[in-house]
């Protein structure tokens, strides 16, 4: 969200951001500050619980209030919420003329529901109810894409892929530091991103290379306490270091090998800037990370604790050979840079606004 905004800034236009208030700590505290000055539209933060219940009625009402306010000509939801709301709030300022164009980028949210449960039957129903009030789908990944036309159906409006992109300043190398650990899982602490694989896998690639291997885990979240529990009883408290929230850059020079062992993902950012900065990553074959790395990629793996530690063990033993086998950065700029993808996103704008 902030390389577009910058992005958009950049381009000319008034940008605003209108979000959720409840998550977040210090770190995104401080990316918001250091974007304030920027926003023509201001950054408007307040409550939005992820999953439907009775407070999204108060949470509608704020959040019209701000959009109306604000008077956009494009409302971009992000998210099966703010998808939702964008859709919704643009539709209904359009019941008092004023042209507003609604797009929609699902991110997986809703998409990770089972389409064969109760559950997941209502939101995909919701999903094509919604399609009628919206302008354009912006998908960050053909997985996305694919996985929208199983379990929603063929979209009856414009639709595009836009993959995600990184700032030209993110594809310089990071080094890492003299003292760095073997392995870094950074991300949302819940099972959905893997911690809890990425523990058992640490302590089973331990004894394949003979020695105990170390480990940051940098990341918040509800689940956090239980990962604190595994290292315990795994044996693992000396060696796995827990880290709050910080930049991806930052934490780069903290170890020699990045592992993201989600179990769902879309378009993951991490991979993307794991990548630009020249570091070796290994990751599981979900969502769209085989469309950033490469469907034959030797760093991809399925999510689980036994094979990930077969890889963190080969790629460990000569971590230099390893990383040759990152694909090549030119091609990784030219996919993902983020005046590519800003130049995309704006291009749907002009479509739906019938410009």
């Amino acid at each position: 969200m902030r390389d577009l905004t910058e992005a958009q800034v950049a381009a000319g236009h008034m940008v605003g951001i209108v979000c959720d208030s409840t998550t977040g700590g210090e770190f995104e505290e401080r990316l918001f500050g250091q974007m304030k000055d920027m926003l023509a539209l201001g950054i408007h933060r307040t409550p939005m619980q992820r999953h439907v219940g009775p407070g999204d009625l108060a949470s509608a009402r704020r959040t019209y209030s701000i959009i109306k306010e604000l008077r956009p000509d494009v409302l971009h939801g992000h998210g099966a919420k703010g998808g939702a709301y964008a859709r919704l709030f643009g539709s209904l300022l359009r019941v008092s003329r004023s042209r507003v164009a609604r797009l929609y980028s699902p991110h997986g949210g809703s998409l990770h529901y089972d389409e064969t449960t109760a559950t997941g039957k209502l939101f995909f129903a919701l999903e094509r109810f919604m399609a009628r009030f919206t302008d354009c789908l912006l998908f960050v990944s053909d997985y996305e894409r694919r996985t929208y036309r199983r379990k929603v159906g063929e979209p009856p409006i414009p639709n595009m892929l836009v993959y995600n992109g990184l700032r030209a300043a993110e594809f310089e190398p990071v080094i890492i530091s003299a003292d760095a650990a073997d392995l870094l899982y950074i991300g949302m602490m819940r099972d959905l991103k893997g911690p809890d694989i990425f523990i058992d896998a640490l302590a089973a690639a331990g004894p394949q290379l003979g020695r105990a291997l170390s480990a940051v885990m940098i990341g918040d979240g509800d689940d956090l306490p239980h990962y604190h529990a595994q290292v315990k009883r795994l044996g693992l408290e000396g060696h796995v270091r827990f880290l709050p929230p910080m930049s991806a850059r930052e934490a780069f020079a903290l170890a020699a090998l990045v592992v993201v062992p989600s179990r769902a993902e879309a378009m993951p950012y991490i991979v993307l800037e794991t990548l630009a900065a020249a570091r070796p990553i290994i990751a599981t074959a979900v969502g769209g990370i085989p469309e950033i790395l490469g469907s034959d990629s030797p760093a991809l793996i399925r999510p689980d604790p036994i094979e990930l530690a077969d890889k963190m063990s080969e790629a460990l033993a000569d971590v230099a050979a390893y990383s040759k086998s990152m694909p090549d950065a030119a091609d990784l700029r030219a996919r993902f840079g983020a005046d590519v993808m800003a130049a995309e996103i704006e291009k749907a704008y002009f479509a739906a606004l019938g410009r």
